[in-house]
């Protein structure tokens, strides 16, 4: 395509284009030194094709099944191809912006010369003449730009930007097809009301498609592209009454070149303008999930995968166009987000998180908490809603995470049971505790702290002899402290390393005593991947939230799980049957989900903070619960959360609930499956002194205790159950009847 092809209508030679433009001019530049023939060289001489950068698109999040509940953009832009753009909205662009668009090769004389009139009266430049193709090379040069020099110089009204412009033109019709340069100038135009390309402008001004416009939308749009500021229908009623008389000017334009009949074009005038604007959300704080929404962005700028540097990634999440599929699992979320809404207040200074993980991928399925994502009003400290990502690390936009508790003890279960110790395995212990000696760090440094003294938590007793079972059941502090002194504390510190533990804020680990008892701080994401191990039988699966990356060329690149071998299958299937009982022996009985299940309470001393992990095969999940002031400064006790009062919140009393109902509700559409039975010629038997003594009396009590309630003084609670089922009331439990010593190590019988 040639220059002699933009005037050859007119029968001259391709030189008059330079004349032309020259002429165009002449009223400006006179005087100034500027020949007509210098100008129609110019013309003669083409430079390439103006360079193209990818245009900046809309980035996407979906959940798992495909639905977005995010983007990111800095310019709100769907690239298309021209084959999904309705016919009547190319007729109608081409109409309004350069009618002899399929005549003339870049330059349009007739535009020019009337252009020329304009100017020669009015003594400057007042009407460019500019065919699409220039529009289109104007548009690129300011989607190229970087700075606002750059941007400035692109859209000066000047001779040299124009005679620039005019050639670059030439140049884009040398190597386009026309359809090429239309398909290019409707994805980078500017529509209005935020909406770049044709598709952004169908879908905000409409909330419909490109593909599907009507005759009445296809000319609101052409007529918004020469005026979008003015005419933005989201800035009120005299913005939209100048929108309609463009789209009215397109459609007399349309019916005058016979594109339309003048009888569709009146009926089209006559209807309203039929604006429904769709928002276009960006960023997190906008997103349906905002928590899930923030760790996947700060995935994506932290991790050097996405880029060599973090204004590399930047700029690709802004402006790349990717479509990126998470494992959000959306039943997951708004089962976690119900949960944690029945409990907790988002006015409350107490704040609740859950994190739910998929066992053998990592893969996260749900990330809510009781505040929303943002800013509050008067961007005062307290409210309803916080900037920092209360499920995660802050890596991932998280704080500095809550005490984990007695959750930590799990690594100590299986640090034991990895050394050969037996369920029934214990010793005695104490009322109290001061780690004075036996602890070393991984270093060998010992980290013995006499100055410290250990009491067991409300509800563990005064001491007494505990095996592995018991201990764990009733979350015992002394006997773990004590547990984790004969194994070793570095021993221990390597079990939960292997886990994936850190701390939320990035630090080392805090190696001391009191480590089995959940001295570091941590977030729900990391402590639900972890327990998630447990459930996958010793493989541990680094957390993931991105499945897949699709770029805006369509190549599609998956993200597959890390996950390793962290501890035996043997060994996590012994922790999964001690873990079982805290539902049916310890802290959580009488909190079951209905299925098979394991998990562990943690509440921290002086009640900083509380916690619940646990999990079925299926699904894993971590609740936190503190106070976003500061949990020492605030601790969780004598508190209003939601509608009740807690004397003190224990990770029975709080987080234990929210975790059932949020799991509960999560796994409704799942298979109820076990946990595979523990080598019980390994790890089954064991023996601790006192304990089937303590074992009895602690019966005998609950019994006289029960019985008193019941008013059935004579019987203790082992005889009435067996009156009840005699008479046909009851069910005898399994362990009736069995031997005392075979009773304690398989079930165990604390009702904590």
């Amino acid at each position: 395509m040639t220059v002699l092809r933009s005037v050859g209508g007119l029968g001259l030679a391709g030189a008059l284009g330079g004349v032309l433009v020259a002429a165009l001019a002449a009223p400006v530049v006179s005087g100034g030194g500027i020949a007509a023939r210098d100008v129609t060289k110019t013309f003669i001489d083409l430079p390439p094709a103006p360079r193209e950068e990818p245009l900046a698109q809309v980035t996407r999040l979906l959940d798992k099944d495909g639905r977005p509940f995010a983007q990111f953009y800095e310019t709100n832009r769907r690239i298309v191809p021209l084959r999904k753009v309705a016919p009547v909205m190319r007729r109608a662009i081409v109409a309004i912006e350069d009618a002899r668009f399929y005549e003339h090769g870049g330059l349009d004389v007739r535009g020019t010369l009337r252009a020329l009139l304009t100017n020669t009266q009015a003594g400057s430049i007042r009407q460019g003449g500019s065919s699409l193709t220039q529009q289109l090379v104007k548009n690129i040069l300011v989607e190229n730009a970087r700075t606002n020099a750059e941007r400035d110089r692109a859209r000066a009204p000047n001779l040299a930007r124009k005679i620039t412009e005019l050639r670059l033109a030439l140049a884009l019709e040398k190597k386009y097809r026309k359809a090429e340069i239309l398909e290019r100038y409707l994805n980078i135009a500017y529509f209005g009301a935020g909406a770049h390309g044709v598709e952004a402008a169908a879908r905000r001004f409409f909330s419909t498609s490109a593909s599907k416009l009507t005759l009445e939308q296809a000319a609101t749009l052409a007529g918004a592209v020469r005026m979008p500021y003015s005419t933005d229908p989201s800035l009120g009623r005299d913005h939209r009454a100048r929108l309609r008389e463009r789209r009215d000017l397109v459609l007399d334009r349309m019916a005058g070149l016979n594109w339309i009949t003048k009888q569709e074009a009146a009926r089209a005038k006559a209807a309203p303008l039929g604006i429904d604007l769709r928002p276009e959300p960006g960023g997190c704080e906008q997103s349906e999930y905002p928590f899930y929404c923030l760790y996947v962005q700060r995935e994506l700028l932290s991790n050097p995968a996405f880029g060599n540097t973090e204004a590399e990634r930047r700029n690709r999440l802004a402006r790349g166009g990717l479509t990126i599929r998470t494992s959000l699992d959306p039943i997951a979320q708004r089962a976690a987000e119900r949960a944690i809404k029945r409990h907790v207040s988002p006015e409350d200074t107490e704040v609740a998180a859950e994190a739910m993980v998929e066992p053998r991928t990592g893969r996260i399925r749900a990330m809510a908490a009781s505040k929303g994502f943002g800013r509050n009003p008067g961007d005062r400290k307290n409210g309803p809603k916080t900037t920092f990502n209360l499920v995660a690390d802050v890596a991932h936009g998280g704080g500095q995470g809550f005490q984990a508790g007695s959750t930590f003890k799990v690594f100590t279960l299986a640090t034991a049971l990895k050394q050969g110790w037996r369920f029934g395995d214990g010793f005695m212990t104490p009322g109290s505790l001061v780690p004075s000696q036996g602890y070393r760090d991984c270093d060998g440094k010992p980290v013995n702290d006499p100055n410290s003294r250990i009491l067991n938590a409300s509800g563990e007793g005064e001491g007494g002899p505990h095996s592995l079972e018991t201990g764990t059941w009733k979350s015992v502090n002394i006997f773990y402290m004590m547990l984790e002194r004969k194994v070793g504390l570095c021993n221990v510190v390597r079990t939960a390393k292997a886990l994936g533990i850190t701390r939320a804020d990035g630090k080392p680990l805090r190696e001391v005593p009191t480590f089995t008892l959940g001295i570091n701080e941590m977030d729900p994401v990391t402590v639900a991947a972890a327990f998630a191990a447990f459930a996958a039988r010793g493989m541990y699966c680094r957390p993931l939230a991105i499945v897949e990356i699709v770029g805006r060329e369509g190549r599609r690149t998956h993200v597959p799980p890390a996950c390793e071998r962290a501890i035996e299958q043997p060994v996590a299937d012994a922790v999964n049957h001690v873990l079982e009982g805290v539902f049916d022996q310890g802290t959580m009985k009488g909190q079951g989900l209905g299925r098979p299940a394991a998990g562990k309470t943690g509440t921290n001393n002086g009640y900083t903070s509380a916690w619940f992990a646990g999990y079925t095969p299926a699904l894993a999940a971590a609740v936190s619960v503190g106070d976003i002031r500061g949990s020492y400064r605030f601790p969780l006790q004598g508190v209003q959360i939601g509608d009740r009062f807690y004397g003190s919140v224990q990770g029975a009393s709080l987080p234990g609930p929210i975790w059932v109902e949020s799991m509960r509700s999560a796994l409704r559409n799942t298979e109820s499956r076990g946990f595979p039975g523990p080598d019980m010629s390994r790890f089954g038997g064991g023996h601790t002194p006192g304990l089937e003594e303590a074992l009895a009396r602690e019966e005998a009590r609950d019994g006289e205790r029960e019985g008193r309630r019941r008013g059935d003084h004579g019987f203790g609670r082992r005889h009435r159950r067996l009156v009840e089922w005699l008479m046909g009331e009851g069910l005898l439990p399994p362990s009736y009847g069995r031997p005392r010593r075979e009773r304690h190590r398989s079930h165990g019988f604390f009702d904590w």
